[in-house]
C-alpha cells in the first residue's frame, strides 16, 4: 500500500492538482483524471471525443471549452443542442446573467425572464435567437443534413454577420473540430427548425447520419479516449460507436482511455451516472482503459483541470481531419 500524502498548498494549479492525485475521496480522483487526459493528449494515435451536458454555456464555462478546442485537447464535441444554442447566442452578443435561486419564479415569468437555478435569460433576447436560426433555415431549403453538416454552416452563416463574436461554436469552426448534436430538437436550435418548417421550409436533420459518422471517426482511429462533462445523451451516443462498430464488424476493443465529471450516481441505474466499469460488459469501454469518474460539480472541476491543462504547456500535433 502507498501512503497518503497531504495536500500542499502551492501556486501553480497542475502541481496542485498532482499532488491532489495522491490524496483521497474526490480530491484524489480530480488529481486523477488531469493525468489521464494529459496522457490522452500526449498519445498521437488518440482521438479525443468530448460528451457536453448540463448548462455550461449559461453557467460561464464557454472561455475553459474554448481553451480546449483552441489547444485540440478535444477532437470532436458531443453536445446538447442547448449548449450550443446558449453558446450561438453569446456569439450574437445576447448573454446569460448572475441571478438568484431564491426567488419568485412567477414574477420571473411576469418579466420574461428564465432561469437556469442561479443564472438568468431574458425570453424575448433567446426568441430573437430562434427567428434568426429559423431565417437561416429559409434560405437554404431544401436542405438535409446531419447535424454536424448543419452547425458548421450555420457557424459560417453566424461568423459572417457576427465577424467579432466569440464562442466555442466559431473556435471549433477555425479548429476544425466537429460538433455533433444527436438530440437537436430537444433545445431552441430544434425549435427554431421547427418555427421554419411550419412556415413551408423544407429542412431535415438527419441524426441516423450523425451516428454513422462519429462511428467512421472511432473505426478510422487507432485509439480513442472519451471526456464527458455530465452524462446524458452525449455520453451514450460517443459510448454506443464502440458498439455500432463491432456490430459492422470492426470491433475497436472500447475506448482506451474514458474521464466522467459528474454528480449522477450509480446506484439508481441511469446511464448518467453508471460506472465506466459496467461499461466494459457492453464493450463500450476496454477492460484495460485508463478511466476515473468525478463526482463534482463540473463547474468546479472543468476550470480547474483545463487551467492545469493549460499551466503544463501542453503541445499536441494537430490529428487528421475526417471531414
Amino acid at each position: 500500500m502507498r501512503p497518503i500524502i497531504p495536500v500542499q498548498p502551492v501556486r501553480e494549479i497542475d502541481a496542485l492538482l498532482q499532488n491532489m492525485a495522491h490524496s483521497g475521496f474526490q480530491g484524489r480522483k480530480l488529481g486523477e483524471s488531469l493525468n489521464i487526459w494529459k496522457q490522452m493528449i500526449e498519445d498521437t494515435d488518440c482521438t479525443i471525443f468530448l460528451g457536453l451536458s448540463g448548462a455550461m454555456i449559461p453557467a460561464g464555462m464557454q472561455a475553459c471549452l474554448i481553451e480546449l478546442v483552441e489547444n485540440r485537447y478535444v477532437d470532436a464535441i458531443v453536445s446538447t443542442g442547448a449548449n450550443i444554442f446558449h453558446d450561438i447566442c453569446e456569439h450574437q452578443g445576447v448573454h446569460h446573467y448572475r441571478g438568484h435561486h431564491h426567488v419568485d419564479d412567477e414574477e420571473l415569468f411576469s418579466k420574461g425572464i428564465d432561469r437556469m437555478y442561479d443564472v438568468f435569460a431574458y425570453e424575448d433576447e433567446f426568441r430573437s435567437v430562434d427567428r434568426i436560426i429559423a431565417e437561416y433555415a429559409r434560405s437554404i431549403s431544401p436542405y438535409a443534413g446531419s447535424s454536424r453538416e448543419f452547425i458548421g454552416e450555420l457557424v459560417a452563416h453566424l461568423q459572417k454577420m457576427w465577424p467579432s463574436g466569440q464562442s466555442l461554436v466559431s473556435a471549433c469552426k477555425k479548429a476544425g473540430v466537429p460538433i455533433f448534436i444527436p438530440a437537436l430538437a430537444d433545445s431552441s436550435i430544434g425549435i427554431a427548425l421547427l418555427m421554419a418548417r411550419r412556415n413551408g421550409t423544407d429542412i431535415t436533420i438527419d441524426q441516423l447520419k450523425d451516428a454513422d459518422e462519429i462511428t467512421r471517426m472511432v473505426e478510422n482511429s487507432e485509439k480513442t479516449g472519451v471526456i464527458y462533462i455530465g452524462g446524458g445523451v452525449p455520453k451514450n451516443f460517443i459510448q454506443q460507436t464502440q458498439v455500432i462498430a463491432s456490430v459492422h464488424d470492426n470491433d475497436r476493443g472500447g475506448h482506451a482511455y474514458a474521464i466522467q465529471y459528474t454528480t449522477d450516481a450509480p446506484h439508481w441505474g441511469g446511464l448518467s451516472g453508471c460506472t465506466f466499469e459496467e461499461a466494459i460488459s457492453w464493450g463500450k469501454e476496454s477492460a484495460s482503459s485508463l478511466k476515473v469518474q468525478v463526482f463534482c460539480d463540473a463547474t468546479i472541476a472543468l476550470p480547474l483541470v483545463v487551467s492545469g491543462l493549460k499551466c503544463m504547456d501542453l503541445t499536441r500535433n494537430t490529428p487528421p481531419s475526417f471531414f
